[in-house]
């Protein structure tokens, strides 16, 4: 149960933070947000991110939760990362030979 949970927060981390940054905005959104906005974004993805840290670590120690944690981020950003990629391929303009 602590695995799902924590990979739970941590990619809506990771899609919040990917959310506080110009370059995706502009990408998907098509327009910048609002300063208070992307402040907020960010606040909740880090907010997130050190919820799924306190479960992982509650449930594991410190040591062991730590490890856990790790995976968890790297997961989650290579799928932020990735679907990011692949919104930007399958939207770009497609070039005719």
């Amino acid at each position: 149960m602590s695995h799902a949970l924590s990979q739970l927060f941590c990619l809506a981390g990771f899609v919040a933070l990917a959310f506080g940054l110009r370059r995706p905005q502009h990408d998907i959104l098509r327009r910048s947000l609002r300063r208070p906005v992307v402040l907020a974004l960010r606040a909740i993805g880090t907010c997130a991110l050190l919820a799924a840290l306190a479960i992982l670590v509650a449930a594991s120690g410190w040591g062991f939760g730590l490890v856990k944690f790790s995976g968890h981020t790297t997961l989650a950003a290579a799928l932020v990362y990735g679907a990011l990629i692949g919104y930007g391929r399958r939207s770009a303009p497609r070039l005719r030979s």
